[in-house]
């Protein structure tokens, strides 16, 4: 008796495209994927009889051939409250977006894993031929996860503190924290004080180092405050209240996560100072944080179109084993300014 329902159609083969081609099924295996000895004219007659009969392949069995799932997974360590943004739609869903894209034009799948403690307990059966991880922490337990069970892991952003280093794509963090102070101090600041998270992130880390090297260069105070990432614009606001009472001559404040420093406009306003007037604001992330914020935040274009490609490329790159390069760098930062810190 026929497994067939009546009226179903029978899922072509390979053996079908080789019958109408009249060529062995290796040979329409090897064409097909681009691979073996085939004649150029021969590989395009049996692309066009396959597409002509509407075939395609067998997923389930091309992955038990070649042992991958054409999927890859998106992770981040930053918590909701600084990766999400309003309405989610933050610094890991811009960079998820056109991940999605470039995946999809490999022929790959985009598995997007949310920054919640839930998720993470799924990594140990998550299915993927590779993972993207947007700012690892030093030692991340995400990161560390996946490697022991095989998985090809690149970062966007280097992951501090880490050896071997895990293939990134530079960020140029130290570069973007330079360009802020830079700005700030044309303006006219000169007590501008660093507000960054408590984590060890290479946007932290770097941007301290750039802060630390400016203040010295210019002989400025120093005024470093952190902030927990779990407590978002909230945890900014609460930090800026702490450094206006331990340091209210400061006169500009570089908050790298848009979150802390849409927090910062915050808690200055409520305590009667006018930004830009009486401190000025600026951010990394030109998001809609930074866009929506009154009065609008001088940011930084990260270009993260272009950083999820490249992320993309060199995951896929490190799975094939082809990888030129471990380190991938991301086009130059470049300066929005807005009216938090325009004159």
């Amino acid at each position: 008796m026929s497994s067939v329902k009546p009226g179903a159609q029978r899922r072509l083969t390979i053996a079908d495209v080789a019958a109408a081609a009249g060529v062995s099924r290796t040979t329409v295996s090897h064409a097909l994927n681009d691979r073996g000895q085939v004649d150029p004219q021969t590989r395009a007659r049996v692309k066009q009889i396959a597409n002509e009969l509407g075939y395609s392949p067998n997923l389930r069995a091309q992955r038990l051939r070649t042992g991958r799932t054409n999927s890859i997974a998106l992770l981040s360590s930053m918590p909701f409250a600084v990766a999400g943004g309003p309405s989610r739609l933050g610094f890991m869903m811009e960079i998820a977006a056109t991940a999605a894209e470039a995946a999809l034009k490999q022929g790959l799948a985009l598995v997007l894993v949310p920054p919640l403690a839930e998720a993470r307990n799924l990594l140990g059966e998550l299915d993927v031929d590779g993972a993207i991880i947007i700012e690892p922490v030093a030692e991340d337990p995400q990161v560390t996860q996946l490697q022991r069970r095989g998985i090809q892991v690149v970062s966007i952003g280097r992951q501090p503190d880490t050896e071997p280093t895990v293939p990134y794509v530079d960020m140029q963090a130290e570069r973007t924290g330079r360009m802020l102070l830079e700005h700030l101090r044309e303006r006219g600041a000169r007590h501008i004080a660093l507000l960054i998270g408590q984590q060890r992130r290479h946007s932290y880390v770097d941007v301290e180092q750039a802060y630390l090297d400016f203040i010295w260069r210019h002989q400025l105070p120093c005024s470093i405050i952190r902030a927990e990432e779990m407590g978002g614009e909230d945890a900014g606001a609460e930090a800026c209240r702490r450094l206006l009472a331990e340091q209210p001559g400061v006169d500009a404040i570089c908050a790298p996560v848009d979150a802390f420093a849409v927090g910062v406009v915050r808690a200055l306003q409520e305590a009667g100072r006018r930004v830009p007037e009486d401190v000025r604001v600026v951010t990394r992330y030109d998001g809609l944080r930074a866009q929506k914020c009154e009065p609008p935040l001088t940011a930084v274009n990260l270009h993260l179109a272009e950083v999820a490609d490249q992320a993309i490329s060199l995951l896929l790159a490190q799975i094939g084993g082809k990888a030129t390069a471990d380190i991938v760098k991301c086009p130059p930062p470049e300066l929005i300014v807005r009216r938090s810190s325009a004159d």
